[in-house]
């Protein structure tokens, strides 16, 4: 059932959709290098198949889990090889490009700069964490999103319709709100389902799909829809929501939870500083500088002792006051940069480096708030069409009130 035209290609619209940054490379014949990072289950290898199948050009593929460093080279040598004189590079997709080492990861850089080879690597894992600097400034990164609702009917139908086995089974889709859910965005594990559910009626008999059948059949069967997934995603969405819920009894039970099912400690040390940054904030930014330091902990002292800084950071994210009005704030203000536009920054608070910038105006009339009392002074920052506009709003804890009071000082009504 995989796909080997972007037309066919299910999701990430934003991507590959009708004058989409991916649709524009592959149609135009140029390829850079990319990393695809979205979660399991999206088509980040399925992609890289077609934009190899699409351009025509030859194709390697690499797992992080199985090759080495002689592997790589191994690789890149046969592409040198097979490249003729001003051709295109060769495509090499390296999966799970994340548990690639330093030096395994050192090993593709002379190859990509020079061109010798075109990188696509996939990762579910947060690229800025776990690749490389000099690799990643060489690369573009795409985000892909969990499968939409759409997206999946449109799977359940082209499968039902196209696969060999299902397209000549007598099936009724008569519910999909529990084939939905248990997918949770991931196509293969939609397609796992349905392989599930085919294998439970007998040759000839009809299948009417449910809630309840999907429900029972998997109840029955959790390992054959990938139960390691649905728990890693299921369990850090509860330790999270526990921690925004100041309970730390759930918090800590559902960390215990992710550490004996053998979950990435790095993982749940980067929960815990977005934890941190989202839902505590400026109730208590102590909170961040802990969860950091408890990252930085389980990085040098490793596993098992690693367990005991995340439990004390877990505790006191519970524990903390929470806040999300620096989360709300930065949103907002995204959202009003992406209407408004490039507007012009006031003239006063431009840099003046040259002398005809000078002139121009740039700089003229800055007032120092270092030179008034109390540090402050009264002048306009946000351009002109936004000078009375409003981002942050300071929430009812004992912290964020003193910043209110503060700032209620200096500008008066505005706060």
């Amino acid at each position: 059932m995989r796909p080997t035209t972007l037309d066919d290609y299910i999701g990430q619209r934003h991507l590959v959709g009708e004058g989409a940054v991916l649709r524009r490379m592959v149609e135009a014949g140029r390829l850079s290098s990319f990393i695809l990072w979205g979660p399991p289950g999206v088509g980040k290898t399925t992609l890289a198949n077609i934009i190899a199948h699409q351009l025509n050009l030859p194709f390697y593929t690499l797992s992080a889990v199985t090759s080495g460093v002689k592997d790589v080279r191994e690789v890149i040598e046969k592409a040198r090889a097979n490249r003729f004189f001003n051709t295109a590079s060769p495509i090499l997709f390296i999966d799970e490009i994340h548990r690639f080492s330093k030096s395994q990861q050192d090993s593709l850089l002379g190859a990509v700069e020079q061109g010798v080879v075109t990188l696509i690597g996939a990762t579910t894992e947060n690229p800025s964490f776990e690749v490389i600097r000099p690799l990643l400034s060489r690369c573009q990164v795409y985000v892909l999103r969990s499968l939409e609702k759409d997206d999946l009917l449109s799977l359940v139908d082209r499968v039902i319709h196209k696969d060999v086995v299902l397209r000549e089974m007598d099936i009724q889709l008569q519910e999909t709100g529990a084939l939905l859910r248990y997918s949770g965005g991931d196509g293969r594990k939609l397609l796992n389902i349905l392989e599930l559910l085919s294998e439970s009626v007998t040759k000839g008999e009809q299948l009417v799909i449910t809630d309840d059948l999907v429900t029972d059949r998997l109840q029955q069967n959790p390992l054959a829809y990938d139960k390691d997934g649905e728990m890693h995603y299921d369990i850090i969405s509860a330790f999270i929501k526990s921690i925004r819920g100041s309970d730390p009894d759930a918090a800590i039970y559902y960390l215990a939870r992710m550490i004996e099912g053998g979950e990435d400690p790095a993982f749940i040390a980067r929960r815990l500083v977005i934890s941190a940054s989202e839902d505590i904030g400026l109730a208590n930014p102590n909170a961040l500088l802990l969860a950091n330091a408890a990252f930085d902990a389980v990085t040098k002292i490793g596993w098992p002792e690693g367990r005991i800084p995340l439990a004390e950071a877990t505790i006191y994210l519970a524990t903390s006051p929470k806040s999300n009005s620096a989360y709300k704030a930065i949103n907002d203000a995204l959202a009003l940069v992406r209407k408004t536009g490039n507007l012009p920054v006031p003239l006063h608070i431009r840099n003046a480096p040259t002398q005809l910038m000078a002139e121009l105006g740039y700089h003229d009339g800055y007032k120092y708030p270092h030179d008034y009392e109390g540090n402050f002074v009264a002048q306009q920052y946000l351009p002109d069409e936004l000078q009375h506009t409003r981002l942050w709003y300071p929430q009812g804890n004992a912290q964020e009130a003193k910043l209110r009071e503060r700032m209620q000082q200096c500008w008066i009504s505005r706060f």
